[in-house]
Order: structure tokens, then sequence, then C-alpha cells
């Protein structure tokens, strides 16, 4: 299980008095009380099976707190801010006689929304809108990404596919399909190349050994930073808009 994979990072602590495994989920840390004979293995194995309650509860744990810096508004409208790309850019609406919302960037997101929906409540339509543009320009986004880094090696993917999730950054699969985790839009784009980098380099080698990372620092010297960046706010990230 690679650290892409995990939004988070979790220390394990041994017990002599421990029966089974068990999770414990606070604002400073994920721990895992594990028996003492209890393999690493196993361990990660516990720990992937329950991710998604995880990453679940750090939400919720993140959730209860004040705002943090790159959290969604609670209503989307003129002067929200939009977390994108590791900043929060505001949002700008006009109004248009088009028919549907429509979504442009430019330093500032710029929502054209109907004049007829501009006379009653628009937050959750605008809402669906800017997610719809974030999905489109993520494919975008890791296609360049892909052409960046993919010839140096060889590392070319059968297929780009985004997908939404809420346990998972990437993965490579036995055919050399990458699925990448839209939300990553609103990361860092450096993050995001990492994730990218990293599921390619699983296209020459599957697993995480020492020559795996090797490869991964080939692309990205300083790749340990943007890993970082994951553990620290990945499970904000996951909470989406």
């Amino acid at each position: 299980m690679s650290d892409s994979d995990f939004p988070f990072s979790y220390h394990v602590r041994r017990s002599q008095r421990a029966l089974r495994m068990r999770i414990v989920v606070t604002q400073a840390k994920v721990e895992v009380v594990a028996p003492t004979q209890v393999s690493e293995q196993r361990i990660h194995q516990f720990v992937q099976s329950k991710q998604e309650w995880i990453v679940l509860t750090l939400a919720k744990i993140a959730d209860s707190r004040q705002h943090y810096k790159n959290s969604a508004p609670a209503f989307y409208g003129h002067g929200a801010e939009i977390p994108y790309q590791g900043e929060m850019v505001k949002l700008i609406v006009r109004p248009t006689r088009l028919k549907r919302i429509k979504i442009e960037f430019s330093r500032e997101f710029i929502a054209y929304i109907p004049e007829a929906l501009l006379a009653g409540e628009y937050s959750d339509e605008l809402k669906e809108a800017l997610i719809k543009w974030m999905k489109k320009n993520s494919k975008l986004h890791v296609e360049q990404l892909v052409h960046r880094h993919a010839a140096k090696r060889q590392l070319f993917p059968r297929t780009i596919i985004m997908k939404t999730q809420r346990s998972r950054w990437g993965s490579c699969g036995i055919h050399n399909d990458i699925h990448i985790n839209w939300l990553l839009m609103l990361a860092p784009l450096e993050v995001m190349e990492y994730v990218v980098v990293h599921e390619l380099c699983h296209i020459q080698i599957k697993n995480h050994s020492s020559y795996f990372w090797a490869l991964v620092a080939e692309h990205l010297p300083d790749y340990q930073q943007q890993r970082h960046w994951l553990r620290k706010h990945g499970h904000r990230i996951m909470m989406g808009l």
C-alpha cells in the first residue's frame, strides 16, 4: 500500500495486552494498536480495510473545528472563496442569458448564472457546476503531467481515468491504466504532479521497493515534500467542495 493511496499517515503501537488490532483517530494522529506478534503486512492490510472510516472520522474532526484555510464555502455565491490548487480563489457571479451555468477561470472563478436562477436559490447548482468544471480540467492537468514525465522512462499509461474517491489519491492497474482522484485539483499542482508520477512509476515497478522510490526521485527530486503535504493536509482535501 502506497502513501499516495493513504491520505493520512499512521503510527503503530505494539501492545502485549492487545488481543486484536484497533485504530484510534484523534486530531493529532491516527494510531494502530496491535498485538506484538502481528506482522507489518497484516497491519497495512487492516488499515487498508478501514481507510474509508479513517478518512470520514478525520473529516468529522476537522469539520468540528473552526474553518481552516482551504475550506469550501457554506454558500456558493458572489464573493465566496473556492479552494483551488492550494489557494483560496474568489468567485465572481455574473448574469447571462444562457440556459446553463458557465464557469470560466482567469485568476478568479467567474460563474455566469442564468437570470432565472439569480432570482432564487442557486448555491447547489453553482456548486455542481464548479465540480463539473474541476473534473473536466483535472483530466487536462493530468494529461499534461503525463506528457511531461512519461517519455523519460517510457512510462506510458494505457488509459487515464479521473475518479471521485474518498480514500485514495491514485492507482495503477495491472494493465497500466492509471486512476487519479480529481480532488487533487484542490491541492497544490506540485502535489498532483507527485501522485501522477507515483502512479506512472508503477508502470515499471509494481511494488514500493527502494528501486521504485529512486525512480520517483529521478522524476521529482523533492517528492518527499509533496508526500508530506498529502500526509498533513490530505484528509481535509478529501472533504471536497
